[in-house]
């Protein structure tokens, strides 16, 4: 084999088991379905820094009720009035189990921040987001479709 074959392989290796990785992990980019209206809500891409997952908001999809400018005009914190496009939505989720726990989410549509919990499909494609106040019981679940 020779050096340029071999670099293929190895770049064909890598890539391979980055995939298999990802399917294995939230860490990727995710298309939102709102769980009331069925629509597309936005791209959110989740990556994981210092072992906890932070999303953050790439696209918003257009929705009748929506602000124009997807500005947080609800929010309480320093988000208030700030492009929905960039914020951080979800922060400090930890592998636990089957499923990524511990963390909290921003629900900008009403300002509200709800504790989260996220779980993987077994193929990877598709990342159940439950915000919840108190137990998991008492909340709503998105499902997320992977991009990439």
């Amino acid at each position: 084999m020779n050096v340029r074959t071999s670099l293929l392989v190895s770049a064909a290796l890598m890539l391979a088991s980055n995939l298999v990785a990802a399917a294995g992990s939230p860490v990727g980019v995710w298309r939102s379905i709102d769980d009331k209206t069925k629509q597309e809500r936005s791209i959110i891409r989740i990556a994981e820094e210092n072992g906890k997952l932070k999303g953050v908001v790439e696209k918003i999809f257009d929705q009748p009720d929506d602000d124009p400018a997807h500005l947080c005009n609800e929010c309480k914190d320093e988000r208030k009035d700030k492009p929905i496009v960039g914020m951080t939505i979800l922060w400090g989720l930890k592998k636990d189990g089957d499923a990524w726990t511990g963390g909290e989410i921003l629900d900008p549509k009403n300002g509200k921040i709800y504790r989260c919990k996220m779980t993987l499909s077994a193929d990877g494609k598709s990342l159940d987001v439950r915000g919840f106040i108190g137990i998991s019981l008492i909340g709503r679940t998105q499902t997320w479709h992977r991009e990439q």
